[in-house]
This record gives structure tokens, sequence and C-alpha cells, in this order.
């Protein structure tokens, strides 16, 4: 298949933006534009503190990696996990040459606070899949840190959510080899979208300013 290519790959981080809005990912990896809001800007700077490439730490019982590169051949993506905390325990796997047996954790940092979306799990979960491929395991569960709320939050990673992770990476795929940018549709979300001002501008263009306004207000 052209998705199992590496130079065919996409980003993993590309899930979150295609769940949230499939016009604002096209944008983004398909017509590759970019803008900078207050919201980006915040992730950022969450994100550099975390971005400290293969830096390993070891806790106890635990083994930390930060800024892990992953990738997964079937489902044709590459990313970099935030931090993937190994776990001792006797029916894990060996990593890095260690003795000990190890269980991965997969742990995504976010600014915000827990949404009602499922679109930061959904991250997550493509995460632990490119690492089960990657190890030979599996990971039933991860985390994600919010700095909003300061804690993290543990989340299940089932079968289900493997699942909607296979579906969307497909049909992601299917635009992309298209060059495919899908038609807004305007919603409460648009306020939140750090694309506004370039994918607005677009759509004013092709109905009347009263049409948008109305169509703003049922959204």
């Amino acid at each position: 298949m052209k998705e199992n290519n590496e130079e065919n790959f996409l980003m993993l981080s590309g899930i979150q933006h295609f769940q949230f809005c499939k016009r604002q990912w096209a944008l983004i990896h398909v017509e590759q534009q970019w803008e900078e809001n207050i919201r980006t800007v915040e992730g950022n700077h969450i994100h550099r503190k975390v971005d400290q490439p293969l830096i390993k730490e070891t806790r106890k019982n635990k083994l930390i990696i930060r800024s892990l590169p992953v990738q997964s051949k079937e489902l044709g993506i590459t990313g970099v996990c935030d931090v993937v905390e190994f776990i001792e325990d006797e029916y894990g796997i060996s990593v890095l040459g260690s003795k000990k047996k190890y269980v991965p954790i997969p742990i995504e940092y976010k600014k915000g606070k827990p949404k009602t979306d499922k679109a930061d799990t959904l991250q997550l979960a493509a995460q632990a899949m490119c690492l089960e491929e990657m190890l030979v395991c599996q990971i039933d569960k991860g985390y994600i840190f919010y700095n909003e709320i300061k804690r993290r939050v543990e989340v299940p990673l089932s079968g289900n959510y493997k699942t909607k992770i296979k579906d969307l990476v497909s049909e992601m795929h299917q635009y992309f080899n298209k060059g495919y940018t899908p038609k807004a549709k305007v919603g409460k979300h648009c306020n939140s979208c750090s694309l506004q001002n370039i994918c607005l501008p677009k759509l004013l263009n092709k109905q009347t300013a009263s049409s948008y306004i109305e169509r703003k207000i049922k959204g």
C-alpha cells in the first residue's frame, strides 16, 4: 500500500485536528497552512517543558523517556510521544538492553482541561498503537496530563478506540492522497480554531454576510 511507504506517513498529531475539524486538518496537513493564536502559543509552551529529546530518567520502579519518536507502518503515521513511562513488570518486555521487564505507558501533555469530545483520547490511543507495533506488546491504558487542572487523567485504551483510529487514519490518507479539503461546517467550535482567519474569509467569499451570521447563530 502507498501508505506503508514512510515518505507517505501522516503526522500522528493530525488525528486530534481531524477529530476536531476535518477542514482544519486539511488546511494544516494538505494545504500546509498554519496560524498561531493564544491557544497554540500556550500549547507550545507546555510542550517545550516536556520535549527534551530522548532524555532518560530512572525513578524507583520506572524508566521515563521523553520525546520518544514512534511510528506505525500498518497505520502509515509517525509522531512523538511526549512521555513514555516504562513500569517494571515481570510480564513486560525488555527495552534498551535492560535485563528488567517493563510495561510501557504513554503520557500526553495538554494545556487545557479534559474535553467532552474524544480528540485527546484518540491521539493517545494512536500513540499506544504505534508503541504496540514497535515493541510487540499490548497497552491497555495511558494518561493525559492537563495543565489547567495540574493533574493526569487515566485513560483506558479499549479496542473500540483502536478501531476508531483505524477508520480515522484511513479517511485521512484518502483526503491527503486526493489533496482534498472539505468544505467548512460552521459551528461553535470555530471560535476556538487557530485557523479561523484563514478558513472563514474563504467561506465568506462564497456566501452573504447575513447567511453566514444566521448559520453561526444556529450552529
